[in-house]
């Protein structure tokens, strides 16, 4: 499933309401600030009701991604009817290390911290109501298009506009 960067699609609501924590003398991590940036899914006709957590440190930017983070806030039952066979509901549900993207070794410290965050109700409220804004994007049409969606939408206004310039008299 394709994810897309909340705050690429909302960046004034992203740059207000990305969480963030900061850390001091803990063993398990280096000190410092950490954020939370929020992904969602960018397909159309898709309700996996989840979000992709990349934890990122200001020190090191977009190179450097602490952890990834996959979440989701609805019932074992919810993600059992809506996965495709083979998916284990139980690990859709909730925090959990996301295997196919980067981690380091700080990885399961910062999952730790992701689940002491949630214990926030507002919080899990507020990544709801991204997907949801999201979502809500994407089935408009503001959704990511593919390449080729975007060669013919150039290649339909290139058309557009040799047929205005022929209609216009010199």
């Amino acid at each position: 499933m394709p994810m897309s960067l909340f705050m690429e699609r909302f960046p004034e609501v992203g740059a207000r309401e990305t969480r963030s924590a900061k850390i001091a003398q803990r063993r398990d991590l280096p000190d410092g600030e950490y954020g939370f940036l929020e992904f969602y899914c960018d397909e159309p006709g898709c309700d996996c009701r989840r979000v992709t957590i990349s934890v990122l440190r200001p020190e090191t930017g977009r190179g450097k991604v602490w952890a990834t983070i996959s979440y989701g806030w609805e019932s074992p039952d919810f993600y059992r009817r809506w996965s495709l066979a083979g998916s284990d509901p139980i690990e859709m549900k909730g925090p959990s290390l996301d295997p196919l993207n980067p981690q380091t070794q700080y990885s399961s410290a910062l999952l730790d911290l992701f689940r002491f965050v949630l214990e926030s109700a507002e919080y899990v409220e507020r990544l709801k109501r991204h997907y949801q804004m999201f979502r809500d994007s994407v089935e408009k049409g503001n959704g990511r298009q593919g390449s080729l969606g975007k060669r013919i939408e150039n290649e339909r206004k290139r058309l557009r506009d040799v047929r205005r310039r022929r209609r216009r008299p010199h």
